[in-house]
């Protein structure tokens, strides 16, 4: 585990990644700092240009871009993060318990997977919006999550009913220990680059669908967030009058969020396969594990 924290560490692209990430994120923790007073008071005149008093110019009613820009950061970003860990989550519990049970519980598991897996998600979300209304944060974290977690699963599942063939796994079980010993003792941190790569891939899809349902109007109109922002940025026609810097900086906040989140998976991806990377450091790393999985099976 300690060598693979150390490969992440070494990856610029990790490091990168994690630097645009936290900078957000402390951006939106300063929020009040930052941007003090109320981000939906009117403050200038229609669609200003970006000048020296508003950085990123004004919206149509007058308010700063600015500071809705960085008020918004805080239910956008919270609301991606906290759905991509729910999404992870359930996908990884369904995975793993239908990997390692198999039978009538796999099989019972599995088919509700392929129910949730065969329904397309945005069409999904859109229907379950309208019906619900102007949805706030909590209903759209309830409806991304509980739409959102089958691909996690799959993947979980796949790699879990490999690992329970593997040596030590039958080893541990063969000597009694018990069933969740096995589970989070023996399998689960193998499959910690995979649970990465969920999470990571379950946050850029979250706040995509967040804004997506935001932007198409069944978010809270009167709460501050990057979709409604480009919502509200659409409704006044920015880009035909020319307010470019309306919709241009709500986008590049979550083109950033992409980004860095895309940088951070593409290390995981790499220690979770291998095969794509070769170096002292990865190699170090595989036969570190190499000799631990050997001392594992020694010891039983």
């Amino acid at each position: 585990m300690n060598a693979a924290v150390s490969l992440f560490w070494r990856q610029k692209k990790a490091v990168a990644g994690l630097v645009i990430i936290l900078t957000l994120c402390l951006m939106a923790l300063l929020a009040p700092v930052l941007a003090p007073g109320d981000p939906s008071e009117r403050v200038g005149r229609s669609h200003q240009p970006p000048t020296v008093e508003h950085v990123f110019g004004t919206t149509k009613m007058g308010r700063d871009v600015f500071s809705q820009f960085v008020w918004g950061a805080r239910p956008s970003l919270a609301v991606g993060f906290a759905t991509g860990l729910a999404i992870t989550a359930l996908g990884t519990i369904v995975g793993l318990v239908a990997g390692y049970f198999g039978g009538r519980t796999d099989a019972t598991l599995d088919l509700a997977t392929n129910a949730v897996l065969v329904i397309p998600n945005i069409p999904l979300l859109i229907l379950l919006a309208s019906f619900a209304g102007t949805v706030g944060p909590m209903a759209i974290m309830a409806i991304i999550a509980l739409t959102s977690w089958p691909w996690g699963a799959r993947m979980t599942r796949s790699q879990t009913m490999a690992l329970r063939q593997r040596e030590f796994v039958v080893a541990a079980r063969m000597v009694g220990e018990p069933h969740w010993r096995v589970i989070f003792v023996e399998i689960l941190p193998n499959l910690v680059p995979l649970i990465g790569i969920n999470v990571v891939g379950s946050i850029i899809y979250a706040i995509v669908a967040q804004t997506t349902l935001e932007y198409l109007g069944f978010g809270d109109p009167l709460r501050v967030t990057w979709g409604t922002m480009l919502y509200n940025a659409q409704n006044s026609s920015a880009i035909i009058v020319g307010a470019w810097w309306d919709i241009a900086v709500p986008a590049a906040g979550i083109a950033l969020v992409g980004l860095g989140l895309a940088l951070i998976n593409f290390t995981f991806d790499e220690i979770a396969n291998p095969q794509l990377r070769s170096g002292p450091a990865l190699s170090r790393w595989l036969r570190l594990s190499r000799l631990r999985r050997r001392e594992l099976e020694a010891a039983r």
